[in-house]
């Protein structure tokens, strides 16, 4: 296969991107698409290289599997042992646990099944494990394995029949994950059978170059090479974790990178850069980059207390590249050459790395990430307490705690999810009821609400993200709007009650900006979601059904498991963001005229210090540990102030 240095620099184009938006400039808000980019080149040169065998007659899938070997395994896996130590020393044994689950099945390339099944790609607490990003190169080794079986399998039939059964898995593969984007989301971003079309596109690259010479036409190359960069830049910078993908959106980013692998050819303005000293170069140390440079984020984000500097961040984003040059020169490139690095040395040193990493894995998920042996040997009788108190707040998963009586007390996700019959019966039982809507603060907020005992009819119609200004919940809103129309007899009131950081944006319009920056005048009140909880409240309030919004609380902002050492208050610029925020809702409330709004600070001022009678009242930055809802809905002044939600 011919040497094509615009490739090397299409890959620097994919990891640029990829460092900075998880190092977390805003501007490159998208660029989580530099996967999407790898999984089309991917697919264009490792078809290529199994279609020219297969023509020669000398494709063996033995051969095939130890160049893939060679290329993954060895920096991956020296990457992988260099974060053990750093994982057992700053690591809380919860997240050290994940971790140990994390090193099995990066080693058995299942990782993406892992973090699919435990968070979302964008979720706050994804950004704490180091080996992450390894969801894609599990993606790819399963492509790895599948696809030369397949053409192995299908090749006999002619190439004209492999490209309309790989057409046919093009379409339901695309068909499926542009469904799933809004249904199933975590899945879609994980898992093969909704990335295989990316993956197919730099397939179908590849058949199509190799019967088919480049365009000759020098303006349709530069044309579409430009075409093709643009879609790519367009994507990155106007992407956001709000963009449902991948789906077709995803189509913009990929097709961008067939167009560049078809027309980037010299001559073209596109091509040159794409082929200058310092792309190429980075091109080919663009594999270990990507290794290193989210455990160098990810174990200083567990040290820092607060939120990384933007001067730390680029740091760090150079410490990866060099990195990755040092992992590229002594371990790559010795790995890769049959003469540094014969078949039998190469299994005999894979097996033993394998083996030690499903051992001590293993043995972490098994020991509940060192525990004992951390509390022994690391934390001091102070840290040891600390510890402990942390653990039994943040040990505590809201959804399979969420309050129910057994009676008329109960929380569910989705209205449609409540059974008539019950509601009926306890409106004869209690008269109306009350239901609380929102997101997961608002689950708090129904748990602590109804653990009061201060009113025995109370259904909790919340979940995570569930904002009346997110588009993604647009129909349960919907729904909540006809189940007031068709059963406005059960319902008494109606309280909504959401996350504040949803109101505020940062410099770069990102949401749940960095409070304890220090950059106060980085905050920007965002009155629009503010509107439109007001707005959608009043169709409530014009169906003769009370309605009342409970403002926001005043966050944590601070990762309870940072705590150990030192039981840290509230940082004071993040009590005046939200001091401000209040005063900045209200106003909004008083120009449009809206009234039925209670700040919850009004019921209950959230203390500065995270400690109230041996209880951690944060489960993590911004939610109640279960012991702190338990304070706080037994807080004399809570339950004094509580009868004004009652008769509001």
């Amino acid at each position: 296969m011919k040497y094509r240095s615009e490739i090397d620099g299409l890959r620097a184009l994919a990891v640029i991107p990829v460092i900075f938006f998880h190092a977390g400039f805003e501007i490159f808000k998208g660029g989580y698409v530099g996967v999407d980019i790898f999984f089309v080149i991917s697919g264009y040169l490792i078809t290529t290289i199994i279609i020219n065998e297969m023509e020669l007659g000398k494709f063996s899938l033995i051969n095939f599997y130890e160049r893939r070997a060679r290329r993954i395994l060895p920096a991956l896996f020296f990457v992988m042992l260099v974060c053990i130590p750093f994982a057992f020393f700053i690591l809380f044994p919860s997240d050290l646990k994940d971790f140990s689950q994390s090193l099995v099945a990066v080693s058995t390339f299942s990782s993406n099944f892992l973090f699919w099944s435990e968070s979302g790609y964008f979720d706050t607490a994804a950004e704490l494990k180091p080996l992450l990003h390894t969801w894609s190169l599990s993606v790819e080794e399963q492509y790895y394995i599948l696809f030369p079986l397949f053409l192995l399998l299908t090749w006999r039939l002619g190439k004209k029949w492999v490209i309309i059964l790989l057409t046919i898995i093009f379409i339901i593969s695309l068909s499926i994950s542009h469904w799933a984007a809004d249904n199933a989301s975590s899945a879609n971003f994980y898992l093969l059978p909704t990335r295989g079309w990316e993956l197919l596109l730099g397939v179908f690259t590849a058949f199509y170059l190799q019967t088919n010479k480049f365009f000759k036409s020098k303006n349709i190359n530069q044309i579409a090479s430009l075409l093709g960069m643009s879609l790519i830049v367009y994507s990155i910078f106007s992407y956001d974790d709000k963009t449902p993908f991948p789906s077709l959106y995803a189509l913009v980013p990929t097709v961008g990178t067939v167009l560049l692998i078809l027309t980037a050819v010299k001559g073209t303005i596109i091509h040159k850069i794409l082929s200058f000293r310092i792309m190429v170069g980075i091109g080919l140390i663009s594999y270990s980059t990507y290794l290193w440079h989210l455990p160098l984020f990810v174990f200083s984000r567990h040290v820092n207390p607060t939120e990384l500097s933007s001067f730390l961040l680029i740091i760090l984003s150079l410490l990866s590249f060099f990195m990755a040059y040092i992992s590229w020169r002594f371990i790559e490139k010795p790995f890769r050459s049959k003469v540094s690095m014969n078949r039998k040395n190469l299994v005999l040193w894979l097996s033993s790395f394998f083996s030690i990493f499903i051992l001590i894995g293993t043995i972490g998920h098994f020991n509940n990430g060192y525990e004992n042996l951390k509390i022994n040997y690391q934390f001091s009788d102070k840290e040891k307490n600390n510890y402990q108190l942390i653990k039994k707040a943040v040990d505590y998963n809201l959804y399979e705690n969420m309050f129910d009586n057994g009676d008329c007390q109960f929380w569910v996700r989705d209205v449609n999810n409540i059974k008539i019959d019950r509601l009926e019966s306890c409106k004869d039982k209690y008269k109306k009821g009350i239901f609380i809507l929102g997101d997961s603060h608002s689950m708090n907020f129904y748990n602590i609400f109804s653990k009061t005992n201060k009113y025995p009819f109370i259904i909790g119609i919340s979940q995570g993200g569930f904002r009346i200004h997110n588009p993604n919940n647009k129909d349960q809103y919907e729904n909540f709007i006809k189940f007031v129309d068709l059963h406005s007899e059960l319902i008494g009131k109606v309280i909504y009650h959401q996350s504040g950081s949803y109101f505020i944006k940062g410099k770069f319009d990102e949401y749940e900006p960095s409070f304890v920056k220090n950059k106060f005048n980085d905050i920007i009140y965002f009155p629009t979601n503010v509107i439109a909880v007001t707005n959608y409240l009043n169709l409530i309030t014009n169906r003769d059904i009370e309605t009342l919004w409970v403002g926001p609380f005043i966050e944590y902002r601070r990762d309870p498991k940072k705590e150990v050492t030192k039981l840290s208050e509230i940082n004071s610029k993040t009590k005046d963001v939200f001091d401000r925020l209040e005063e900045d809702i209200k106003e909004t409330l008083k120009e449009v005229g809206f009234e039925n709004y209670i700040s919850f600070n009004s019921l209950y001022q959230v203390p500065m210090n995270p400690m109230i009678n041996d209880c951690f009242i944060w489960r993590d930055k911004d939610h109640f540990s279960r012991c702190g809802e338990n304070i706080i809905s037994q807080n004399d002044l809570f339950l004094s102030n509580i009868d004004s939600l009652l008769d509001f």
